[in-house]
């Protein structure tokens, strides 16, 4: 009877206490800083971490950039001395993560607690022109004008009918050469640059081509498969540092493709597996 009685009060005072924090409206308050707790906690846990940490603080970032546009600055200076004049020299390269930085967008995804590429969020990010030029750039594109070098800018982007007028004002934004509309396609409806390629090496002697994706330099390179994307790297080895040079970029590309089927994957847990699955294809047992 005792136990009973007992019971019947705390059941009360919980009863009680619940009416109070209804009339208080303290229980949205507890609510919101259980889903403040649950976000943050989301956001330890995301995995494009590491990635941006790395590109936006780390010295090695830098160093592989000037590492990267001192090769090409070499190339250049090859094919000037070596120049029989027949066609004009020129290089191709790619905008986003080669000679410009999003550092931001990705920041802001972050704190945000978004694990994957967000669309949305990118579109309404590139109006503001918050990017800054990726360490390096700036010197060689310079380096190429002053050479009479000519330097063919090409991205893939759809922001609606304003979307090659934001390209251009980064361009000029950053004091960036060659800046105007000769010199820039943008490709709203495909990631596939190689139209612009074949129109430059008509009339241009093409030097070299510069991105952050080998689907930069050819469009074989798109493909869904690892394994087949991994061969046909090694197959142009040779072309690296030649032909085509490599900016690094951990957090997106077409390397995304051949592990989810899609370049901009949809945020969700079997998207979060697949991702687990490529970062343990080669693990140790711990024996």
């Amino acid at each position: 009877m005792q136990n009973s009685n007992i019971n019947k009060v705390r059941k009360n005072q919980r009863r009680n206490f619940l009416k109070y924090l209804i009339a208080t409206g303290t229980t949205s308050s507890l609510l919101a800083c259980g889903s403040k707790a649950q976000r943050r906690e989301r956001n330890l846990n995301n995995p494009l971490l590491w990635a941006v940490a790395w590109k936006q603080t780390a010295a090695e970032y830098g160093a592989l950039c000037h590492q990267a546009f001192n090769l090409a600055k070499l190339r250049v200076e090859m094919a000037i001395e070596s120049d029989d004049g027949e066609k004009p020299l020129a290089v191709i390269t790619d905008m986003d993560d080669t000679v410009i930085h999003a550092a931001s967008y990705w920041g802001y995804l972050i704190k945000q607690g978004k694990d994957f590429f967000d669309d949305k969020v990118w579109d309404d990010w590139l109006p503001n022109n918050l990017i800054t030029a990726v360490p390096g750039s700036l010197d060689f594109l310079r380096y190429c004008a002053e050479n009479n070098v000519e330097i063919f800018y090409v991205t893939n982007r759809d922001q609606g009918e304003r979307t090659y007028e934001y390209a251009l004002d980064q361009l000029k934004s950053l004091n960036f050469p060659y800046a105007d509309k000769n010199h820039l396609t943008v490709y709203r409806d495909t990631s596939d640059k190689m139209p612009t390629k074949l129109s430059v090496s008509k009339k241009y002697n093409l030097v070299l081509m510069l991105g952050d994706n080998l689907n930069d330099y050819k469009r074989d390179y798109y493909v869904k498969d690892i394994d087949q994307r991994y061969n046909l790297m090694e197959k142009d080895n040779h072309d690296y540092g030649n032909k085509f040079i490599v900016l690094p970029n951990p957090t997106d590309g077409h390397w995304v493709r051949a592990i989810f089927g899609e370049s901009e994957p949809l945020p969700n847990d079997d998207n979060r597996s697949l991702l687990f699955s490529a970062a343990t294809r080669v693990s140790w047992n711990g024996k």
